[in-house]
């Protein structure tokens, strides 16, 4: 039997992108709540009002599910510093994949450098699990800005390039996804389904010396879905990585130019 809440929309002709739009949220979060889950007060009254229906009929018996207290464990665990989280932490976040692995950051160059997490990604895309990177595009001005903030300049758009190498045969796997972004970034986020490790970036402190928070989605509006929606956004604008040509490929090229 459909969720009242499914019934409601369908008769004010509204879809999920439709609602999802008006109260600001991701689609999935309005699937969500069409399959059960229970909006946040401020959006129980905007879909009331969406819809022309009352509360309680949209959720029925709310009085007695207001009584037990939502499960809002979404912090795992943090640490001070990237750069003491351990490898294992690392491995064992993706090697929990079962649906889609996400990476979003700047380089990203301390994973690529990681021939034990590549073979993991690797093994997972190979196994059907969704694979999504999103690196800085190394000629963008987010980029050379960041370069500057950190004090590094010309270093930056050279890790994003070396990220790229490593990766290579990540890269062509199928399944594999890559774009280039040229956004700020105000966090690195590292995802594994429901799971994902969020590294805060500071100004002018390198990736690696800032905090990194341990998250689980435990509501459709907690702190983990904020950086799961992040991720989206920045993913919808991100650019596709354009193939690089391989040795052969350049012989001919310059061959024919002679």
């Amino acid at each position: 039997m459909k969720h009242p809440l499914f019934r409601a929309m369908r008769s004010a002709s509204l879809d999920v992108v439709d609602v999802a739009a008006r109260l600001s949220v991701d689609p999935k979060t309005i699937e969500r709540w069409q399959s059960g889950r229970l909006p946040y007060p401020r959006h129980r009254a905007a879909l009331a009002a969406l819809t022309g229906w009352a509360e309680r009929d949209l959720w029925p018996g709310i009085d007695a599910r207001e009584q037990v207290a939502p499960d809002t464990g979404d912090i795992l665990m943090t640490y001070a510093q990237r750069c003491s989280v351990p490898p294992e932490t690392w491995r064992k976040l993706f090697a929990g994949a079962e649906r889609e692995i996400g990476i979003l950051a700047y380089s990203g160059l301390f994973l690529a450098e990681d021939a034990g997490v590549l073979a993991i990604i690797q093994d997972k895309a190979r196994a059907g699990v969704r694979v999504r990177i999103a690196l800085g595009d190394p000629n963008g001005v987010q980029v050379a800005q960041r370069g500057a903030d950190e004090r590094i300049g010309e270093m930056m758009p050279a890790r994003i390039n070396n990220a790229l190498t490593l990766l290579r045969p990540l890269i062509d796997q199928p399944g594999v996804s890559v774009r280039l972004h040229d956004t700020v970034l105000y966090s690195s986020i590292y995802r594994a389904d429901d799971q994902l490790m969020v590294n805060t970036h500071a100004f002018g402190c390198a990736a690696s010396r800032s905090p990194v928070l341990h998250l689980r989605r435990a509501t459709d509006e907690g702190m983990a879905t904020t950086y799961l929606d992040s991720f989206e956004r920045v993913w919808a604008v991100a650019q596709e990585l354009q193939a690089q040509p391989t040795t052969r490929s350049k012989r001919a090229a310059g061959s024919a130019s002679r």
